[in-house]
């Protein structure tokens, strides 16, 4: 199966407005996208070394069904929702997003970084919150394949629970969202794909080779496999990479305590950052694509996140002069690539 090519959107910080997310992903679907892509967050705190501070944050579900409104094929992504929604107001929303938008929707889940967002709403920062995805996981499933339905775990309880409608084309796919090597594990033991952000080229590799095996003991096939690099294309590679904080993502990646870490030992030049990183020119960029789907990657989603004030001219030059390379085309009737 071809490897998919999505792209995550502008719905946070600085530069989130409506046009950017409506007119930037009609023009992502008729330029041959794949997918776009939001996060999640209940009280933002932009990261240091990839935003900069400013806490404007539209809300994911909400942002997907008004693109979903507006687009017509394009699949609408989280990656990742965080677990501070209760499971059945998950089930309601999406399956609810499905009959207005169609069965286009991927649910990624992952378990937050931030214990204030989580604080804020009264659930217990001490609790293990990837249990809360596996919980979430469990409810969906559920309540979107059965009625009358009871449940009793250590964070949920209910009975004689229906959800009504059921989503169009069954349940949405859910995927784990990490890069930890139990991230991997989580998703083969109860999700449809895995999809970790930033994570280095050998890394995701090894990733990658451990699902296999644990899916093969599983009897199950491998999860659908995702990836989220920071992207920045430019004419050349030196104009691509002067819009990138290395830096930071030097700084991000030496403190990854489970990744595989480069021959020196540490990360030291954006070449370490192989992977984490996509930057170049368009041919730099299909250079980078093809590692990652020889490396087992089924979808791609650039993050234009140091580019989002020329978001537009970003999709243009992904979409005439990166997709074609890597096989795609664009939908709408004399559209040259």
């Amino acid at each position: 199966m071809a490897t998919k090519y999505g792209l995550l959107l502008p719905h946070f910080g600085e530069f989130a407005d409506r046009d950017r997310l409506l007119e930037g992903s009609k023009l992502a679907e008729s330029l041959g996208f794949d997918s776009v892509w939001v996060r999640d967050h209940l009280i933002f705190e932009p990261h240091g070394e990839m935003e900069k501070p400013n806490r404007s944050f539209f809300e994911a579900l909400t942002t997907l069904t008004a693109i979903g409104a507006v687009t017509d094929t394009i699949e609408l992504g989280t990656g990742s929702l965080i677990p501070f929604r209760h499971p059945l107001e998950v089930a309601l929303t999406v399956a609810t997003m499905t009959h207005l938008v169609g069965p286009r929707i991927i649910l990624g889940f992952g378990a937050g970084t931030f214990d204030h967002e989580f604080a804020a709403v009264g659930i217990d920062t001490e609790i293990k919150r990837w249990d809360l995805v596996e919980s979430t996981a469990h409810i969906l499933k559920k309540v979107w394949t059965e009625n009358e339905v009871h449940y009793k775990d250590d964070f949920f309880e209910f009975a004689d629970v229906t959800i009504e409608p059921k989503p169009v084309g069954g349940p949405v796919p859910y995927w784990y969202c990490g890069n930890t090597p139990a991230s991997a594990r989580r998703a083969v033991q109860y999700c449809e794909g895995w999809m970790p952000g930033r994570i280095s080229l050998a890394t995701f590799r090894a990733r990658v080779d451990k699902m296999r095996e644990l899916s093969a003991a599983a009897g199950r096939s491998v999860p659908t496999v995702a990836v989220i690099p920071p992207t920045s294309v430019e004419g050349t590679r030196a104009d691509a990479l002067r819009d990138v904080n290395v830096d930071g993502l030097l700084a991000w990646a030496n403190n990854a305590k489970y990744w595989v870490k480069p021959p020196s030992g540490r990360f030291e030049t954006w070449e370490d950052l192989e992977g984490t990183l996509i930057a170049g020119d368009p041919d730099d960029v299909v250079a980078e694509c093809r590692k990652f789907e020889e490396a087992g990657c089924e979808h791609l989603v650039f993050d234009f996140r140091f580019k989002f004030d020329r978001f537009f001219e970003q999709i243009e030059l992904l979409g005439r002069e990166v997709l074609p390379k890597l096989g795609r085309k664009p939908i709408l009737e004399g559209l040259s690539a």
